[in-house]
């Protein structure tokens, strides 16, 4: 008989979020568990692109930035449909790197920590009884005192708990799909910049190695329209910008096909569920347009550690964590996403686009303002 495992905290999902969750948690001396369904390394959809408000959270977890010699990124440029352009720098700046390479450091950092890393391991339910946590997974079951789901964009558990962004109808928050690709090609390795076509947008800017990552957000129907064939949208639609036809058209493509991702959705979403505590894209997520979304999850981890641990600690009950942790999200956070989901309505329509871009031009204080309003500072 296999005897049942049993862990302070469980952690579903092995992204930033998840893996710096546990890494704090082990080092406090917890018993941690994390289930991630792929094997690392492994690439994920994301403009891999983080804020520098990041830096020095991530450095004290363990992970070497310093050593890795990473492009650091102080400008950014955004340009509309028609080619038109606008450049600012960066009140904070950010730097660049790949989920391929950071996911696995810091996996391999909560290794080292002691945290119990399911790799290629599928958690099917979590059910709750008597202020413990059940989870049950292909080939077997543990308990947890504490759950966090940190699983991206959308999962089989959001379907099966019916959360409220799975329910919405289609509209022009939740119908979107992302692609990404690595490439090289001769770009300036301190500026990120962010080009519009109908109905998306796409980010490049410097990794690792003299990399670039290029992802694009669009909507179902630009596929769709286009036989559900990337290749085609990205001849007939994207490359009307005269930027992006001319990265496409010069540019050394490194991952082949692309990683997509689709049914993404910037809806609201609940930080607390069935006392299932959500961290990362799971708790709530930022337009990629903002360029914040990675930097979110980093310091939406250590909100959640600082909630969990006076509640294993027993200084404060179950309810009291859960509300403490949802006041806080949203304390830091709430302000970036309805920020993210205004600026979203300018893009992605051709002639709103371009108007924008028409109109802020001759301000570049206003620029500065509206990067502010979906950045922090230093955690």
């Amino acid at each position: 008989m296999n005897e049942e495992k049993s862990y302070d905290i469980a952690v579903i999902g092995g992204g930033l979020a998840g893996l710096s969750l546990s890494i704090q948690s082990a080092k406090a001396g917890y018993h941690v568990a994390l289930f991630e369904k792929e094997k690392y390394p492994f690439h994920k959809v994301c403009g891999e692109y983080i804020s520098l408000e990041s830096w020095n959270f991530l450095e004290e977890l363990g992970v070497p930035l310093s050593d890795w010699n990473l492009p650091i990124i102080k400008r950014l440029l955004i340009s509309s449909p028609n080619g038109k352009y606008i450049e600012n720098d960066l009140p904070l700046g950010g730097f660049g790197i790949s989920r391929y390479k950071l996911d696995a450091a810091l996996a391999e950092i909560a290794r080292s920590a002691g945290v119990h890393v399911f790799e290629q391991t599928k958690v099917n339910e979590v059910s709750f009884d008597r202020n413990l946590s059940r989870l049950q997974l292909s080939t077997f079951s543990c308990t947890a005192k504490i759950v966090c789901g940190s699983f991206g964009k959308r999962s089989n558990l959001d379907i099966k708990w019916k959360r409220g962004f799975i329910q919405q109808m289609n509209n022009s928050l939740n119908n979107y799909m992302g692609v990404k690709y690595h490439i090289q090609t001769d770009f300036p390795c301190d500026l990120i910049a962010l080009h519009n076509f109908s109905d998306g947008y796409c980010g490049i800017s410097q990794i690792e190695e003299n990399k670039y990552c290029i992802c694009y957000l669009t909507t179902s129907k630009n596929i769709r329209s286009n036989e559900n064939s990337l290749k085609s949208m990205e001849k007939h639609i994207l490359r009307k910008n005269p930027f992006l036809e001319a990265i496409f058209s010069s540019s050394t493509f490194l991952i082949e096909p692309p990683i997509t991702i689709s049914q993404i959705s910037f809806e609201r979403k609940t930080q607390v569920e069935d006392h299932v505590l959500f961290i990362g894209d799971a708790a709530g997520m930022i337009t990629p347009l903002c360029g914040n979304g990675m930097s979110m999850a980093l310091h939406g981890s250590k909100i959640a550690f600082e909630c969990i641990q006076p509640f294993l600690e027993q200084k404060i009950d179950r309810y009291e964590m859960e509300q403490y942790y949802t006041d806080r999200w949203n304390l830091q956070f709430s302000k970036r996403m309805r920020a993210g989901r205004m600026i979203q309505r300018f893009f992605g329509k051709e002639w709103l686009t371009n108007l924008l871009i028409r109109c802020l031009k001759p301000f570049p204080g206003l620029r500065r303002f509206l990067i502010r309003q979906t950045h922090g500072q230093p955690f």
